[in-house]
């Protein structure tokens, strides 16, 4: 284990402090507080915690976090925690762990746990299988609704959920689903097949957006996670699938914003951390951005026959990109949320192609006066026509890129806004110094 100065030189006082304020904070304060502090301060303070309350806290804090804890504590702390978190917790955060120290938490857990974790760790990283709880209450068909209470009051704490109940028939394959309330509301007697729902279930392989959304559109407590024969393997509960959800969303905003997500706070980040997050987008973008030098030097001449035409371009330049990037972002959002489909294309284009129009127009019709009275009446008519057609442009671009983005099975936020704002900008700079040519007789 690493020596951790801090923790040694820590004034009494100081920790005092630290303990009186972690008291009389709630869980989601503490998980605040502890991603905002270094890694040695943070290791102190969650020694601070009790017991029960350190393993509350652990769970919701970040993967990233909770590695950088396994590694600062002693083993048999770790150990101890480990042990009581969920199947699909200790998964997520073996993730982080170095091959080492994860083999060496997985042999300290007992035989059923460590296979339950194993069996998670089985499944791709992003499916629903690795995100589910295998600790499941179930009942059989021909039950009866005194007969599953009985079953749920057995099984206690031991499962993820007792809001909602698979109902399983041969083979425990799942054959509905029956709700909590439902049962205390029934008489006894009534068989659990009279008062089950049809199932709603997810696919252990499914990509695990795909089944939290699922989880989130039908208003779900739980949803059952099946194998391809429709055999019950585990449940995918609100809570993690609203974490899911919330891990997807700030992926998309960074990528969309032309950087990778930081997967942890902010401030516990470091300066050389939030450099590796933008560096490579950057320099992508610089290559990118030479399109638009080489397209302005390829008309190098008509700016020269006529130099007020480069007063234009950034504001060509801005107007394209934002346009682009509004469109981009709009409908990268709504593939997230499944309100767009893939075979929406031509529908979202011909939308967006209308919006651009309008768009175009609206802000040509602004801009003519003053462009004509900076540079002329023939000036202001190339710029209204270009803003016209690089507002359509940009819109039918941000919008279908993302859409086949989907269809080839790639991220659609690594090629959102800022690879389409240099497209744009590279294709409305031919825009217009093509409508100069024509409109100016260049």
């Amino acid at each position: 284990m690493r020596a951790h100065p801090e923790a040694r030189t820590e004034r009494p006082h100081d920790l005092e402090d630290l303990q009186h304020r972690i008291a009389s904070m709630d869980t989601q304060e503490v998980v605040d507080e502890l991603g905002r502090l270094g890694d040695e301060r943070r290791a102190v303070a969650f020694r601070l915690l009790p017991k029960g309350r350190a393993v509350e806290v652990f769970e919701d804090l970040d993967p990233a976090i909770q590695a950088e804890l396994v590694e600062a504590l002693r083993a048999d702390s770790t150990a101890e925690i480990f042990a009581a978190l969920d199947p699909d917790d200790r998964a997520s955060l073996l993730d982080e762990l170095p091959a080492g120290v994860a083999a060496r938490l997985l042999e300290g857990l007992g035989p059923d746990e460590r296979a339950l974790t194993t069996a998670l760790l089985g499944y791709p990283e992003d499916s629903a299988g690795r995100r589910m709880s295998p600790r499941v209450a179930s009942v059989r068909r021909g039950t009866t609704v005194e007969g599953a209470l009985d079953a749920l009051r057995r099984a206690g704490d031991d499962v993820e959920t007792i809001y909602t109940v698979p109902v399983l028939g041969p083979g425990r394959v799942v054959e509905g689903v029956v709700s909590l309330r439902r049962l205390l509301v029934s008489d006894p007697g009534t068989p659990v097949e009279d008062v089950m729902s049809p199932a709603v279930t997810v696919e252990a392989t499914d990509d695990q957006e795909h089944a939290a959304n699922v989880v989130r559109d039908g208003g779900y407590v739980a949803v059952p996670v099946v194998d391809h024969e429709d055999r019950l393997l585990g449940v995918l509960t609100v809570d993690d699938a609203m974490r899911i959800l919330e891990a997807e969303d700030d992926e998309d905003s960074a990528r969309v914003g032309g950087s990778e997500p930081l997967r942890r706070p902010y401030l516990s980040v470091s300066v050389l951390g939030l450099v590796r997050s933008r560096v490579v987008w950057l320099l992508l973008l610089i290559v990118a951005a030479s399109l638009t030098v080489g397209v302005q030097s390829y008309f190098e001449a008509e700016l020269d026959t006529v130099v007020a035409l480069a007063l234009f371009i950034p504001l060509l330049i801005g107007t394209g990109g934002n346009a682009g990037s509004q469109a981009a972002t709009t409908v990268v959002r709504a593939l997230a949320v499944g309100d767009i489909r893939r075979g929406d294309l031509l529908r979202v284009v011909g939308r967006e192609m209308l919006t651009g129009l309008l768009l175009g127009t609206v802000l040509a019709a602004v801009g003519f006066g003053p462009a004509a009275w900076v540079a002329g009446v023939s000036i202001a008519q190339v710029l209204a026509i270009t803003v016209v057609g690089v507002c359509v442009l940009a819109t039918t671009v941000g919008s279908s890129i993302p859409i086949l983005a989907r269809r080839v099975g790639i991220d659609p936020a690594i090629v959102a806004a800022p690879f389409i704002s240099t497209f744009v900008d590279t294709l409305g700079l031919i825009i217009y110094f093509s409508v100069a040519k024509v409109v100016l007789g260049i």
